[in-house]
């Protein structure tokens, strides 16, 4: 089986879905790696590395020409028509936003996994790429925001005074907002987490964090480690609790997504006017609206003496890493999803039967159908 490896087209993207060193261990097991030329370049994997991993380096078009395409984001409507009819599409593509990006492959007579509808099991760990970018994400959240604040982060007992610790409030406790706790404690900050989900309390507890509880109601809804809904007065409630703390964070991490909809807004304007001059947020949700009030894609501002950074593709940020993971993961999905050269098509298979979006022009998702049809009317 031939995998095609293009460029990516994305405006900021600087990762790429195949590392040489992946190349290797697909070529050894008997798949053809075809890499465009100059692809790796933006996350420092020159074409000769992967020459001498197997691949080959061939133009764009035999690039899309190829049996299986995997890139990190999904094709833009005029390079999926150089997909050939029949050839398979593996790439993130948050389907249920992108209505024309599924009619677009159903036209091509495509065949598309979404990585990002992959289940959230124990057996697709290995092929997650949400958790494996999340978690670099993570790290360069503290990162960024310690770069920005005007102190440091651990208590320091110098012959002119002990300085203090800072405080670090994170929201939400999923695979970024743990990776941020860890990183946080790891250089000597004071943290606080708040997450909607009660039964993360012991996480965060064990990594050094301190948990801000809220009581639960039945409006939030769960499913395959996701938050699926949430009342806007649980969160208003929250901010509520949450507000305390703010008041004397110096660095603010959030991190709440919901599948398919707008981040829910956690710091309002109110919340942002009583917090103190000099502390920094960073809004990890900005990409789908930001769980802050006031935050812009990409953009660094500043909102009553808050810097609130917006940085909409924090794992591009560290490309060498977050290729080698997204890589990996894309190995572990095509092995899962093969077998004797040729596709299972297994759909009693969940993580085949969740993350097959479109089977040669097919839309498969009955969601994705019903959203369609919505669209039309």
């Amino acid at each position: 089986m031939i995998i095609g490896i293009p460029s990516e087209s994305t405006d900021r993207e600087t990762r790429i879905a195949m590392s040489p060193s992946v190349s290797k261990l697909l070529i050894s097991k008997g798949f053809e790696v075809l890499i465009e030329k100059g692809a790796g370049l933006q996350s420092h994997f020159l074409d000769l590395e992967y020459e001498s991993a197997g691949a080959k380096i061939v133009s764009k078009d035999e690039a899309y020409s190829a049996d299986i395409i995997a890139k990190i984001n999904p094709p833009n409507s005029k390079e999926i028509k150089l997909l050939k009819n029949g050839s398979v599409l593996i790439s993130l593509m948050f389907a249920i936003t992108n209505p024309d990006l599924i009619k677009n492959c159903a036209t091509q007579g495509l065949s598309a996994f979404s990585l990002d509808a992959i289940p959230r099991t124990s057996l697709a760990q290995s092929m997650d790429v949400l958790s494996s970018q999340a978690n670099l994400a993570g790290y360069k959240s503290v990162l960024l925001g310690g770069a920005n604040m005007g102190k440091i982060f651990p208590m320091l007992m110098t012959s002119a005074g002990t300085i203090k610790p800072s405080t670090v409030v994170i929201f939400g406790a999923g695979v970024a907002g743990l990776q941020a706790i860890a990183t946080a404690k790891r250089l000597g900050a004071n943290v606080w987490v708040s997450d909607i989900r009660p039964e993360t309390k012991e996480q965060v507890e064990s990594l050094g964090g301190k948990f801000i509880e809220v009581e639960a109601d039945d409006s939030i809804k769960t499913e395959g480690g996701y938050v699926k809904g949430v009342s806007d007065e649980f969160l208003k409630k929250q901010q509520q609790v949450v507000a305390e703390k703010l008041a004397i964070a110096d660095l603010v991490i959030t991190t709440a997504l919901i599948p398919g909809k707008k981040a829910p807004l956690l710091i309002s304007d109110q919340m942002l006017s009583n917090m103190k001059q000099g502390t920094v947020i960073v809004d990890m949700a900005v990409s789908q609206g930001g769980n802050c009030a006031g935050s812009e894609l990409n953009k660094t501002v500043i909102k009553n003496g808050v810097k609130i950074i917006g940085e909409g593709n924090l794992p591009g940020t560290m490309p060498i890493n977050a290729s080698e993971l997204f890589a990996k993961n894309i190995h572990n999905f095509l092995i899962h999803l093969t077998s004797e050269n040729k596709f299972d098509w297994n759909m009693e298979d969940e993580i085949t039967s969740g993350s097959l979006m479109v089977k040669e022009g097919e839309i498969i998702q009955d969601y994705l159908k019903e959203a369609l049809s919505t669209q039309a009317v």
